[in-house]
């Protein structure tokens, strides 16, 4: 499934574009000639496990690279007053269409070049998968970025594939590329880490997983 993903992945950095594919590949999808492999149409289930019990209570959350809103419409359920954005305009009319009266609000934006506005905003930001597709200067960009929306007292929970390698070779052709734990821990920046899980999944064959959760000071 991931193929098509890798090969316009290639294309893209080869073109110096690091985050153009993201669309091309929505567009495919809606055309019915490709398949986004992540839409499988629930939320990430190690989300769902570290939300339970939990209330949003009218808390803002802010969903990074949304895709086309399962991890989104569930914190919404849960209570949480939620922005979600993607690179991909296709994505976002396509989360919108699929979630008719939703009361998430989804936005196309670029995690490279975040609203001003966004900054030290959000309850609960949510970054799931977004990093480890992303190669070279924008994954420093991306890594730099994530913990800037988080409000004070806020969290911000991360969950990706896991490497536990220093320095890994990553071949261009082989997205994704999992964070290794200075990129993890570059991504809370000056965040407190509260939790930092390292796991394997259950999917075949298995994977390396982290699930971090850091949080700003009041």
């Amino acid at each position: 499934m991931r193929i098509r993903a890798r090969e316009l992945a290639a294309e893209a950095l080869a073109d110096g574009d690091a985050t153009g594919w993201f669309e091309k590949l929505y567009g495919e999808a809606e055309a019915g000639i490709s398949v986004v492999p992540w839409a499988d149409g629930l939320p990430n289930p190690h989300l769902v496990e570290w939300a339970e019990g939990m209330s949003g209570d009218g808390r803002r959350a802010l969903v990074v690279g949304c895709g086309l809103g399962y991890d989104a419409e569930f914190l919404a359920a849960l209570g949480f007053a939620v922005t979600a954005f993607d690179v991909a305009p296709t994505a976002i009319a396509a989360a919108k269409r699929e979630n008719p009266g939703s009361p998430v609000n989804y936005v196309t934006a670029d995690l490279l070049a975040l609203p001003p506005d966004w900054a030290g905003a959000f309850d609960l930001v949510v970054e799931i998968y977004t990093v480890q597709p992303l190669y070279g200067p924008a994954r420093a960009q991306a890594i730099a970025a994530i913990h800037v929306p988080v409000a004070a007292g806020g969290t911000l929970l991360v969950i990706s594939r896991a490497t536990n390698e220093e320095d890994p070779v990553r071949d261009p052709r082989q997205m994704p590329w999992a964070l290794t734990k200075q990129e993890l821990d570059a991504v809370g920046g000056p965040l407190r880490a509260h939790r930092v899980e390292q796991f394997t999944d259950n999917e075949d064959p298995p994977k390396l997983r982290w699930r971090a959760e850091f949080h700003r000071d009041v």
